[in-house]
């Protein structure tokens, strides 16, 4: 388990982690989101001794970052894809640090193929793609066979098919007993296997509870469409309901699917449509950042 405990950066004037506190669950992926200049960042930088936090601690099973005895065998992160020397290949690379890291130079050839890099191990990386640097970065984390994967928008560059490898390689590492604190601007994409989810805007920590109880939270509502038009206006008159006219269907707030169906039988009123919607976790959480972004669309 890693315990954040009241981080709190400020440079100058400005303060870009406010006093944030949360846990991250062995066995579980952890989402981290929030819009630009959140303190995401910053954050994820004080979990791994890069930066210096003015108040407040990191521990890894009760453990501080800078007491663990070999921290690559405790956590593999990747904070910067770009972190390699153009000029060395993935295997030199990658050999590099297992050299100053003290571990057997034959893991490299391990994790290239658990990455999918084998096929380039003898490229140089300044030649590689995004994606490609994307996956050498994480081959990088993986040396160390670590217990903990904190990963800074891993996705980042990936094509469609290097996503999915991704969320299922991640998923299988949490399954196995790994713990999995991942940050994503891709939403959609993190909900699809993220267990719990960690929001902070404005250096504020603004939820941290599972993906399934904050998607609960969403306003839902109940769309109906009827040839009985008069009747079912009147229905909605009679008993309160709050509904929008959306061409010829109607959304119906405030009421369970079933709660309307039994209301539309009881009326005599024949319906063509009755369907749940809901906000989308997306949109939930923009709607919980949208106050703290920096950069906000029209």
């Amino acid at each position: 388990m890693i315990n954040v405990s009241g981080i709190t950066k400020s440079y100058g004037s400005t303060t870009v982690v406010d006093d944030v506190s949360f846990e991250v669950v062995a066995g579980r992926v952890t989402g981290f989101v929030g819009p630009n200049g959140a303190g995401k960042s910053t954050t994820m930088r004080s979990m791994v001794g890069l930066t210096n936090p003015d108040k407040g601690e990191v521990r890894y099973a009760g453990v501080r970052y800078a007491d663990l005895v070999t921290p690559v065998r405790v956590i593999g992160s990747v904070l910067d894809a770009k972190c390699m020397h153009p000029g060395r290949t993935a295997r030199n690379h990658l050999t590099a640090m297992a050299v100053a890291s003290r571990i057997s130079t034959s893991r490299v050839d391990e994790v290239l193929s658990i990455v999918g890099l084998e096929p380039a191990a003898d490229k140089r990386a300044g030649a590689f793609s995004l994606g490609m640097r994307q996956r050498l970065a994480l081959a990088g984390a993986l040396l160390g066979d670590p217990e903990v994967l904190m990963l800074d928008e891993p996705a980042n560059g990936l094509d469609p098919d290097g996503i999915r490898w991704l969320r299922n390689y991640l998923r299988g590492f949490a399954d196995d007993g790994g713990t999995v604190f991942v940050s994503s601007h891709l939403i959609s994409e993190l909900s699809q296997f993220a267990d719990d989810l960690v929001v902070i805007g404005a250096g504020k920590l603004l939820a941290n509870d599972t993906v399934a109880a904050i998607s609960a939270r969403s306003q839902r509502a109940v769309v109906i469409s009827t040839p009985q038009v008069a009747e079912l206006e009147a229905m909605f008159a009679r008993t309160g309901l709050a509904a929008d006219a959306d061409g010829d269907r109607y959304i119906v707030h405030g009421i369970s699917r079933e709660a309307l169906s039994a209301q539309a039988f009881d009326a005599r009123i024949q319906v063509t449509e009755l369907t749940d919607i809901a906000e989308s976790l997306e949109d939930q959480l923009i709607e919980m950042t949208n106050a703290s972004a920096q950069y906000a669309s029209a």
